[in-house]
């Protein structure tokens, strides 16, 4: 097998919904997947520390093409609570033979604060 885990952190707007993504975009497996935030990420509604979850803490395998979602908050509750817009994720995993990789992303959720959308009944 050729090639190399490449986890990246990602921030998803749907239908007016901000997720947090950790997906493996290589071809192989990626091992004991850890991020970290430069800051708390409080979201759903302002009650919960979403980058304090276990997701972030450590993904023991994560399989190629794989993501992992978790709900941030609605773009509305967000923004209107005044929430800061840069965020920079860092991710550390390895590959089955031990080669450790890191990683970091920088975000700027402001780009999502006028994007139009429709809400389905």
């Amino acid at each position: 097998m050729s090639g190399r885990p490449e986890v990246i952190v990602d921030v998803v707007f749907e239908d007016g919904l901000l997720f947090l993504s950790v997906a493996n975009i290589g071809d192989r497996p990626a091992l004991d997947v850890r991020t970290t935030f430069n800051r708390k990420l409080v979201g759903l509604g302002g009650t919960k520390d979403v980058a304090a979850l276990p997701l972030f803490r450590n993904i023991p395998f994560l399989a190629p093409g794989k993501e992992i979602r978790t709900l941030l908050d609605s773009a509305a509750s967000w923004f209107g609570r005044r929430r800061a817009t840069s965020v920079v994720a860092r991710v550390a995993y390895r590959d089955p033979e031990k080669k450790e990789y890191k990683a970091a992303m920088t975000h700027d959720l402001e780009i999502y604060r006028e994007i139009a959308y429709v809400r389905g009944d």
